[in-house]
């Protein structure tokens, strides 16, 4: 703990607006998205009557791909970031990527409390069945966890992997229904997009808070299967180049 609060404070070190930046990116990703997409181009979510749905529904995506993102992109980055601290060796690595994940929570809790705040001041909160968030943003977690370490590994032999990646991020941003809802977009297409592991998470999070309906279990056993695969390719990866890694970085 004390790794991540010092890793916390250094984020905000010298810093006028301090923990304030945690929600400025995502609030500001919001406020764009809803004033394009709701005002100008007059988005719409079907059969929804509330006047805050598609904030609401722009709100659950983002923050949550937010998470993703930040899990993933720091975990990528995790073994060049640390090579002083991966060349001792009593130093225990297994700690390294605890911090991340910590650290990204504790990002997430702070604007998705305000985000709460918000559902509750609207009259918009979901009641008991918003605590089905929690196993679908845990499994996030782990899929971004798991993703990350493995190309993190690539990415110390080849630094080509993060550029890639950060680039393919983008891409992938807009191959999830987050802005836009799937059912605007042609059969094919919405087959093509449930190939996408992170859409069924990410859907299953919006029917929760959105329309206060659990997610379908079903639908979730391709995402898990890959957060599982991914997990273990990553610890593979670093129990076999565990020696190599050090010596190139």
């Amino acid at each position: 703990m004390g790794s991540v609060k010092r890793e916390f404070r250094a984020k905000f070190q010298n810093s006028i607006l301090g923990v304030f930046w945690v929600f400025v990116n995502p609030l500001a990703m919001i406020l764009v998205y809803t004033l394009v997409f709701s005002q100008l181009m007059k988005a719409r979510l079907p059969n929804a009557t509330d006047p805050f749905s598609y904030s609401i529904y722009l709100c659950v995506g983002i923050l949550s791909w937010g998470l993703f993102s930040e899990i993933s992109t720091r975990s990528l980055n995790l073994f060049l970031d640390n090579a002083n601290l991966l060349k001792k060796i009593y130093f225990p690595r297994a700690c390294l990527p605890i911090i991340v994940v910590i650290n990204a929570w504790v990002n997430f809790v702070i604007i998705f409390g305000i985000f709460v705040l918000f559902l509750l001041l609207t009259q918009s909160f979901p009641g008991m069945i918003f605590f089905a968030v929690i196993p679908l943003l845990i499994v996030i977690s782990f899929f971004a966890l798991g993703l990350g370490l493995g190309l993190g590994m690539l990415n110390v032999f080849y630094r080509d992997v993060g550029q890639i990646y950060s680039v393919f991020l983008q891409f992938w941003f807009w191959l999830t229904p987050i802005v836009y809802t799937a059912e605007i977009l042609p059969v094919k297409l919405q087959a093509i997009l449930q190939l996408n592991p992170i859409v069924p998470l990410i859907t299953g999070l919006q029917n929760i808070v959105l329309l206060r309906e659990p997610p379908s279990w079903e639908s979730l056993v391709y995402p898990l299967i890959v957060t599982c695969l991914l997990c273990w390719w990553a610890m593979n990866l670093s129990s076999r180049y565990q020696h190599d890694l050090i010596d190139e970085l």
